[in-house]
């Protein structure tokens, strides 16, 4: 995307003006989700990533260094939007009631101090929002992962799988460090130490992440976790296999049995998050019951470069 003149900042600007949309910010998650919950309960599943950071943020509040944004978008106070943002992570959108809503965002954020890396919303809320910050701005921006937001409520498990599966405990940190760190690795292409080691901490001291290993021969070949809460549901990931492992069905195997452990528990739905270029994800996972529900992209602001 080609960064544009102050003239389309000054025309967003009067937009925003001219609309009867509000971003009110929030400074605590749980004054935030009394807000905009019943908002995002219409669509539980395509929001289940912005109820469980928020989820975290009561449960675990020291997990994130910096304080969050934390935003509801209204329109006669009625809320048309919700976004969320802990650095340096991406800012995290809701689907919209209303297309002012987009701009109204993107002018808060602007006359906020924070830096903002990217976004991550559904595909067309999203590319709005990209349009829109990267005009302003004079970025560039690009879609860095696809995913699909799956949901299900009844698990179909998988055949022919050996092993059992078990709850980590304290015990197993250190597997659990390692295998967190090569799962951000082979996903995301990068990690912190320091950030995978609180990351696995905080889940096994506060609950806010629970561990589960798949076990064969009494040998832990595969793990999945469960996080972030939602009114209703619980989502599952990441789901990792280290590479000796693989091929073996162990993850699908984990990914059932965590996500009906959830079901046991009391959920009614358990969510997961798939990349849309790993088809052998989506395929198993649709195997054990898993449906599409939405696609979401995330976005990634980057300076223009000069030729």
């Amino acid at each position: 995307m080609a960064a544009r003149t102050g003239s389309d900042a000054e025309a967003l600007d009067q937009d925003h003006a001219r609309s009867r949309i509000e971003v009110q910010r929030f400074t605590e998650a749980q004054v935030f989700l009394d807000e905009v919950g019943p908002f995002l309960a219409e669509h539980e599943a395509e929001h289940n990533l912005l109820f469980g950071i928020a989820a975290t943020l009561i449960i675990d509040p020291d997990r994130f260094r910096d304080p969050p944004f934390l935003a509801a978008i209204t329109r006669e106070n009625e809320v048309v939007g919700a976004a969320l943002m802990t650095p340096p992570s991406n800012v995290v959108l809701s689907l919209v009631d209303d297309t002012d809503a987009i701009p109204a965002l993107a002018h808060e954020l602007g006359r906020s101090q924070f830096s903002v890396p990217g976004i991550t919303a559904p595909v067309d809320v999203a590319r709005r929002f990209a349009q829109l910050w990267t005009e302003r701005h004079g970025l560039t921006g690009r879609v860095a992962t696809s995913e699909r937001i799956y949901r299900v409520e009844r698990i179909t498990p998988p055949t022919g799988v050996s092993g059992t599966i078990r709850t980590a405990t304290d015990a197993d940190r250190d597997l659990l460090i390692e295998w967190m760190r090569a799962f951000f690795i082979e996903a995301l292409e990068s990690h912190g130490e320091s950030e995978t080691e609180t990351l696995v901490d905080s889940g096994l001291q506060t609950g806010s992440r629970t561990f589960y290993l798949w076990e064969d021969d009494g040998r832990p070949v595969s793990m999945a976790a469960a996080t972030g809460p939602t009114p209703n549901g619980i989502r599952v990931g990441p789901v990792y296999t280290p590479p000796d492992a693989r091929r073996h069905g162990y993850a699908s195997a984990v990914t059932a049995a965590a996500s009906q452990a959830q079901l046991d528990a009391g959920r009614r739905f358990v969510f997961l998050f798939t990349d849309l270029e790993n088809p052998t994800a989506n395929r198993i996972y649709q195997a054990i019951g898993y449906e599409p529900v939405i696609d979401v992209d995330q976005w990634t602001f980057e300076p223009v470069r000069q030729p």
